[in-house]
């Protein structure tokens, strides 16, 4: 039987060793997406699963606004919303592409990729780092304790730490929401001083 305060109490544990362990990861991927918008480059976000519902929810927060409805859009989009392009392409090429085709021809210098996959495994996700790093653009890796194939990769990596999914994936909107937060932060503090 599944226990409802042990659930609880594990998350609560992950965002108690989040606090040691990943404070400085999130301030230095804050600091790299604060620096792509105030240099006009956008924000790009891929993921799977549950990752890739993140992924567009984040978009969202940044285009739309998280507190603020009435400071200007953050440019950001998800590579997980076009379903024709991500059905053409793995029916006719290879799944593993989907989102490294994208960059080619969406992705910029400067802009930046966050990169979501909680094993630090997934071919598709590696391959869009990949891509992402040959367009010159930054790279934030959301992940799990281990990392996976993902552990050297990217600008920042930010590891929640816990092996089971459901944690790392509650430990992973945390630490969107943050850095979305930040960013309309900075957005609506040029503002105020224009």
């Amino acid at each position: 039987m599944i226990d409802i305060k042990s659930i609880m109490q594990e998350n609560n544990n992950v965002l108690v060793k989040m606090l040691d362990q990943c404070v400085a990861d999130i301030k230095k991927a804050s600091d790299i997406s604060i620096s792509a918008i105030k240099n006009g480059n956008k924000i790009i976000w891929c993921g799977n699963g549950g990752s890739a519902a993140d992924a567009q929810h984040m978009a969202a927060e940044l285009m739309g606004g998280l507190i603020s409805h009435d400071r200007e859009a953050i440019p950001s989009l998800a590579l997980t919303t076009n379903t024709s392009f991500i059905t053409a392409w793995s029916n006719d090429t290879d799944y593993s592409y989907i989102f490294s085709r994208q960059i080619e021809g969406l992705g910029n210098s400067g802009d930046v990729l966050i990169a979501i996959s909680t094993s630090g495994n997934s071919t598709n996700i590696i391959n869009a780092i990949k891509s992402a790093i040959e367009k010159r653009m930054k790279v934030i890796v959301l992940t799990g304790k281990t990392a996976g194939k993902m552990k050297n990769l990217g600008d920042v990596r930010i590891c929640i730490p816990s092996s089971n999914t459901q944690r790392i994936q509650e430990g992973h909107l945390l630490v969107e929401h943050i850095l979305c937060e930040l960013a309309e932060a900075s957005v609506l503090t040029i503002i105020n001083q224009a």
